[in-house]
């Protein structure tokens, strides 16, 4: 049995990052890079984790128009909902959706499969589903 796939360690660093965390910041940053490549990934599904933090992150930077997290946990209620009428939708749904797209574009499950040497279906199968998750970590650490 596989081990279970988790990032709570990324989240922490992400939320005390939120919370102005100039060190943090920093090592998101060079966590960033290492996710990007799916270097020290332990597991096919673990690296398309890896690659959907990449791109949620990436992409939360995009959504919100600011590039510093700490910035962005300070944006009120109010805002994220002129910003989300401005994008023509919440940010879950739009990071989500982002995953999916770059997993697509990309041929993540392809590459993947040739790095792990696993089913194509398998990651496939998966694909949703992580962007989900990885998502509902990002937005309950930016909270």
């Amino acid at each position: 049995m596989s081990k279970p796939i988790e990032f709570s360690s990324f989240y922490k660093l992400l939320n005390a990052a939120k919370e102005g965390s100039e060190e943090s910041n920093q090592e998101i940053k060079k966590l960033l890079i290492l996710f990007k490549s799916g270097e020290n990934s332990e597991s096919s599904l673990h690296q398309l984790g890896h690659i959907f933090i990449y791109v949620g992150i990436s992409e939360l930077f995009n959504y919100a128009g600011l590039s510093d997290l700490k910035n962005i946990g300070d944006i009120t209620k109010d805002e994220w909902e002129e910003i989300a009428e401005k994008k023509g939708g919440e940010l879950p749904p739009y990071l989500a959706n982002k995953m999916i797209q770059y997993a697509k574009e990309e041929k993540l499950s392809k590459t993947i499969t040739k790095k792990w040497n696993c089913s194509e279906r398998e990651i496939n199968q998966n694909i949703m589903k992580m962007a989900r998750y990885i998502t509902e970590g990002i937005i309950d650490s930016i909270e």
